[in-house]
């Protein structure tokens, strides 16, 4: 069918585990959301399948599509699964004389002390594949031991007979002076052509020898995997009528050019979750709160942002399967919680729920893909919370016999409970972990989530959000009508960002005050470096922003804080960085010495921001639901017949008292006893508790 679209308009395309969702936004605020199966085997084929979809329920051909989109900005999962699969390339690395063994040796100390039995992921790059070099910087930069060439050289045949694809190349204190780095690069790019090289001193400029090392190497293991297929992509968008350039979101929330990324790739990993910053944005003006706390509840995962105050988390410490990553990113918890999470009975005979997952395929058992296995989807068919039949578009369809036979097989009969009983105790239980999760990214950072309206999305977050609200006692659950595709949505409210850092230790207060005055000296370099990164992608100087960050800490301490500040002076300095150390931890150093550990340049280069349209009040108009239901609502109510709503006929202003279930095109809510449903004035939803949150055993 023919859809009436208003030109330009603005495509966001998320890759996920099992959908890969696009949102296409008009010049008029029309936005249009699709699933499409994903392809994990083919990323590419499925990126396009989804534009192929798009065009045909909108009746235009792909170019068409394609030609009047001015704004193409994609996330995707590929460097992650390139990681977690272990499937990039085959790395050599090269580091100073005596540190040969520093990626293996880690910090020293593990997560977890009482459990000394786990063992550590196993290294990307293995010992006979690591090659020490001669050369000595300390930790100004100066040079102690000039490079021996005769020494690379020997490394660089070794590298060639090993057949290597990618090289890291991490010297000792390189984050200070590069120079070594650059000559061991100039003579490997000449020694093994075609060979990606990935410098420290480029991919993560940081104090910290092993997160800088870890950081370079999963770079060099992911650049020849990840990079090819973007050029790839991108090239095949602009044969099929893209005009401009494709973008990707990257770790830290913001997008980038294919080209401005392809020397560091490291920074995709978390590329689709990092997109919800976009929307999160959006949707703050319409929820009524400044503080926010999203759960977005996708197929195989949760992931979990705070934003207090309009201000995202961020951190440059991520760990994605045991290997550290020193790299600017949003900060989300991630747990084994969604849609496709498995259930099972473990040895001891307790029911267990995740981490694993059932994937795009087979996909839970409902979905009738040849899934065995008892999922998340399952048990919310079994309640009723799910109606049986076709979702998305026809995409899947849910079969209420295979999910009963599912959890019966698996978990009823094994633990001598009834379906339902089984059923119920598994959204329990994922509903914890949830709720742990939540609890991360809140009250483990400083904040009470009585202070934050929860941000139910993805695909089965509004399902799970009023509970999770609950439990943590937060004011109200906000839900999005493009809560499934909420990553998608968010691309196409970003904006270009890149982050500059540089490793830095001096003390803070120092009499004579020249570290100061070099700190504004080095903070104008790295504005010089940003701005000629805007230049190349041609943003006008109205369009572009700077944010100026320190990471400071204790003198002794391991760990500084990133605090974010508008003048390079000592006392305000020492404000910013105590006031978010009270917070974090509790108490002060009452006049502690403190130390500058980096500094930090965040540049934006900001696009068009999507306008919130508020509707007419249509508050007179009752709701009337298209059918009621028996639905499992919670421990405390059990099953009760349930009004069932079409979200479609729901206007702003309207009302629906609790329990109710509200059917939308990318997700079903669900509105539990003492609970009311507001539809607010930019046509999204606000359920509000009648009293104050409790705990629901």
């Amino acid at each position: 069918m023919t859809q009436r679209l208003s030109s330009p308009w603005r495509i966001g395309v998320d890759v996920g585990g099992t959908f890969t969702d696009l949102v296409l936004v008009d010049a008029a605020g029309q936005v249009l959301p699709f699933k499409s199966p994903s392809n994990p085997a083919d990323p590419e084929a499925g990126v396009l399948a989804a534009v192929d979809l798009a065009a045909t329920r909108l009746g235009l051909e792909r170019r068409a599509l394609l030609q009047g989109c001015t704004l193409f900005v994609h996330g995707s999962t590929i460097a992650t699964n390139t990681l977690l699969e272990r499937k990039g390339a085959r790395v050599g690395m090269v580091t100073t004389a005596g540190f040969r063994d520093s990626l293996e040796l880690r910090r020293g100390i593990r997560h977890d002390p009482w459990n000394h039995r786990a063992p550590y992921p196993e290294v990307l790059v293995p010992r006979s594949r690591r090659h020490a070099v001669v050369e000595r910087l300390d930790a100004t930069g100066a040079v102690l031991t000039p490079l021996d060439e005769a020494s690379v050289h020997a490394a660089a045949a070794a590298l060639a007979a090993q057949q290597v694809e990618a090289v890291a190349i991490c010297l000792l204190h390189a984050f200070r002076n590069p120079v070594h780095e650059q000559r061991v690069a100039a003579i490997l790019r000449a020694a093994l052509p075609g060979v990606a090289l990935s410098l420290s001193s480029e991919v993560a400029p940081v104090i910290g020898e092993f997160e800088r090392g870890s950081t370079t190497v999963v770079n060099a293991f992911v650049a020849p995997r990840v990079v090819p297929y973007l050029q790839a992509l991108e090239r095949r968008l602009a044969e099929d009528g893209l005009p401009h350039g494709l973008l990707l979101v990257q770790s830290n929330g913001g997008a980038i050019a294919v080209a401005e990324v392809a020397a560091r790739p490291v920074q995709l990993v978390l590329s689709g979750p990092a997109a919800g910053v976009g929307a999160i944005r959006f949707f703050g003006r319409d929820s009524g709160s400044a503080n926010l706390i999203a759960i977005e509840v996708g197929g195989t995962s949760c992931d979990v942002t705070l934003s207090h105050q309009g201000i995202i988390g961020m951190t440059d410490q991520l760990e994605v399967d045991g290997h550290h990553l020193a790299i600017p990113a949003v900060e989300i918890h991630t747990v084994g919680a969604g849609g496709g999470t498995i259930a099972r009975r473990d040895a001891a005979g307790m029911l267990q729920a995740g981490p694993q997952g059932a994937g795009a395929r087979p996909g839970p058992a409902c979905y009738g893909l040849g899934g065995e296995y008892p999922t998340v989807t399952d048990c919310q068919l079994i309640l009723g919370r799910l109606r049986p039949g076709p979702y998305a578009g026809g995409a899947i369809s849910l079969d209420l016999g295979r999910a009963v036979a599912a959890v019966e097989t698996h978990l009823a009969v094994p633990l001598g409970i009834s379906v339902e009983a089984a059923a119920a105790g598994v959204l329990r239980l994922v509903e914890q972990t949830i709720q742990h999760a939540v609890e991360k990214v809140s009250i483990e950072r400083g904040y009470n989530p009585r202070d934050f309206t929860l941000i139910a999305c993805g695909g089965a977050g509004p399902l799970h959000g009023p509970a999770t609200a609950r439990a943590m006692g937060c004011r109200a659950v906000y839900v999005p009508r493009l809560a499934g595709v909420f990553c998608a949505f968010g691309m196409c409210n970003t904006d270009v960002r890149q982050d500059h850092v540089r490793g830095w230790l001096s003390p803070l207060d120092n009499p004579a005050d020249p570290d100061l005055a070099r700190m504004r000296t080095a903070f104008a370099e790295l504005r010089a470096e940003a701005e000629a990164g805007l230049d190349r992608q041609g943003f006008a100087a109205a369009d572009r922003r700077f944010v100026t960050a320190l990471d400071l800490r204790y003198a002794g301490q391991q760990w500084p804080i990133t605090v974010v500040v508008e003048e390079i002076a000592a006392a305000p300095l020492r404000a910013a960085f105590e006031a978010a150390y009270q917070q974090l931890y509790g108490f002060l150093q009452e006049g502690g010495r403190i130390e500058v550990v980096s500094l930090r340049l965040a540049v934006i280069g900001g696009l068009p921001e999507l306008a919130l349209e508020v509707a007419a009040d249509d508050a007179a108009a009752t709701p009337v639901p298209i059918e009621t239901r028996p639905v499992w609502l919670d421990p405390v109510h059990g099953v009760r017949p349930t009004p069932v709503f079409d979200g479609a006929t729901l206007r702003p202003g309207q009302r629906i008292p609790g329990p109710a279930v509200v059917d939308e095109a990318t997700t079903t809510l669900l509105v539990g006893v003492g609970e009311t449903l507001r539809v607010t004035g930019a046509d999204n939803y606000l359920i509000e508790f009648a009293e104050a949150a409790d705990v629901r055993a």
